[in-house]
C-alpha cells in the first residue's frame, strides 16, 4: 500500500512513522513544505527566546526516518489532487502516486488585510522562516509591535523582549489571552509583564502599518502611532483547506471527516488543524497527535474513533504560569475562587450541576491534571465543593477527615 502523507508538522510526522509501523507493506512518502527537517513547533517560543538552538527542535532526520520507512521529501508542495488516479502533483510537476492518502497541512496564520501589511519587516508568528526573520531584526534591538495578545502573541513579545528589542503588546480587548482567561488572571498577567518592560496598548485596534520601503510604526484607531522596525502579526490561524476544496471534498471550516478521521472521499483522511471533525477545529498539539494515531488505527483496519474533548491552554513567559481548561465564560455556571494577591496566585472554577466544567489558574498551576481529569470524567464534587479551590492535597484531607 503506498501511503502518502502531505504536511511534516508534528501530526503529519506522527502518521508516517506510525504508518511505517503498524500498516504491514506499507510504503510511506511524507511530503513537508518547508525546506526543513520536521521540528517542533511548540517550541518555536524557546527558540525566539534563544534558549535552544534549532538543532534542538529537530524531531527526525532523514536517517532517521528512512530507518522508520518513511521516505521524506522536504520543500515539496502539493499543488493539486487527482483522485481518480490517485496523484498528488507537485509545484515542480512532479507526479507522486498513493493509494491512501493523509492530509495534515495544518494551518496559516492570519495576516490582516491593512495597509502596509506587505511592508518588509512585517511578519507572521507561526513557522520556523518566522522565527528567523524575528531573529535576525532582534540583533539590531530597535523597537517591535505585537499585533494580538493571545498565546503566540506574548511568546512573541517575551521572546522579542529577552532578545533586547523594545516591545509593545497591541490587542483588541482590555484583558490579555481573553479566549483562555479572565479578566483577573489577565490583569496579573499583564502587571508582570509590565514590570519586564514589555508594554500594552489595549483595548486598541491597528488601521495600518507605516513606512515605505520598510516598516516604522504602527498606527492605531485612536491615531496613535507605535514606532516599530517589526511588527509581527499573531491573530489567529485559519485551516488550509485550498488543496481539499479544489479536489472536492467536503470543507466546512476545516476539511470534514467522521470519528475514523476518514474525508468524503474513503481513500483519504485529515488530521491536525486542517481537519474538522463534528464541527470542531484543534489548534493544539495534544489532539493533532491523537488523532494521527486514530488516523492510522483505522488505516490498519483496527477499531478507531476521535471526538473532540475539552482541551487546555497553558503559557509561562517571564516567570508567570497560566493554565486553563474547558469552560471558562459559561454563564449558566457557578463559580469558586481563591486570590493570594501577595504571592499572584489566582484560582477560578466554574462548576455546573455540581460538576466542574472549567478552570483558569495564575501563578500555582500544580493542580492543572488534577481539574483535567475532573472536567474530563465529569465527576461530582460533592461535599467537597468548598476545598476544591485548594487543590488536589486539600481535598484528599478534607475527605480522610470526613472519614475519621
Amino acid at each position: 500500500m503506498r501511503i502518502l502523507v502531505i504536511g511534516a508538522g508534528p501530526a503529519g510526522t506522527r502518521a508516517a512513522v506510525l504508518a511505517a509501523e503498524r500498516v504491514p507493506g506499507a510504503s510511506v512518502t511524507l511530503l513537508g513544505a518547508e525546506p526543513t527537517l520536521p521540528y517542533d513547533r511548540v517550541a518555536l517560543s524557546r527558540l525566539l527566546a534563544g534558549e535552544v538552538e534549532v538543532e534542538a527542535l529537530i524531531t527526525h532526520d532523514h536517517q532517521a526516518l528512512a530507518a522508520r520507512g518513511v521516505t521524506y521529501r522536504p520543500a515539496t508542495r502539493v499543488v493539486a489532487l487527482d483522485r481518480v488516479a490517485r496523484l498528488a502533483l507537485t509545484q515542480r510537476n512532479q507526479v507522486v502516486p498513493y493509494d491512501r492518502l493523509i492530509l495534515a497541512m495544518g494551518s496559516s496564520a492570519v495576516r490582516l488585510p491593512l495597509p502596509g501589511a506587505e511592508l518588509p519587516g512585517v511578519v507572521c508568528y507561526r513557522d520556523m522562516a518566522d522565527v528567523r526573520h524575528m531573529l535576525r531584526t532582534a540583533r539590531g534591538h530597535g523597537r517591535a509591535v505585537v499585533i494580538g495578545g493571545g498565546l503566540l502573541g506574548l511568546e512573541a513579545a517575551a521572546g522579542l523582549a529577552h532578545r533586547g528589542m523594545k516591545v509593545t503588546v497591541v490587542h483588541g480587548t482590555a484583558c490579555l489571552m481573553n479566549r483562555q482567561i479572565d479578566d483577573r488572571a489577565g490583569l496579573l498577567l499583564s502587571g508582570r509583564l509590565e514590570r519586564r518592560g514589555i508594554r500594552f496598548a489595549m483595548p486598541a485596534s491597528t488601521v495600518a502599518i507605516e513606512g515605505e520601503d520598510q516598516a516604522t510604526g504602527v498606527r492605531l484607531a485612536d491615531g496613535r502611532v507605535l514606532p516599530a522596525q517589526l511588527v509581527v502579526m499573531a491573530v489567529g490561524i485559519t485551516p488550509n483547506t485550498a488543496l481539499a476544496k479544489e479536489a472536492g471534498l467536503e470543507v466546512g471550516r476545516g476539511i470534514r471527516t467522521d470519528a475514523r478521521l476518514v474525508t468524503s472521499d474513503p481513500a483519504i483522511q485529515a488530521i491536525g488543524e486542517c481537519a474538522e471533525v463534528e464541527g470542531v477545529c484543534v489548534g493544539l498539539v495534544a489532539p493533532a497527535l491523537e488523532q494521527a494515531e486514530a488516523a492510522i488505527r483505522a488505516l490498519a483496519g483496527e477499531a478507531a474513533h476521535w471526538s473532540p474533548r475539552a482541551d487546555s491552554a497553558a503559557l509561562k513567559v517571564s516567570g508567570a504560569a497560566v493554565w486553563s481548561a474547558g469552560e471558562i465564560a459559561a454563564p449558566d455556571t457557578e463559580t469558586l475562587t481563591l486570590l493570594d494577591e501577595q504571592e499572584e496566585c489566582y484560582r477560578r472554577l466554574s462548576l455546573r450541576d455540581g460538576r466542574l466544567v472549567g478552570a483558569v489558574l495564575y501563578g500555582d498551576i500544580a493542580d492543572a491534571g488534577f481539574y483535567m481529569d475532573l472536567i474530563k470524567c465529569r465527576a461530582p464534587v460533592g461535599d467537597q465543593r468548598a476545598a476544591l479551590p485548594f487543590g488536589a492535597a486539600f481535598m484528599r484531607d478534607a475527605a480522610l477527615g470526613e472519614a475519621a
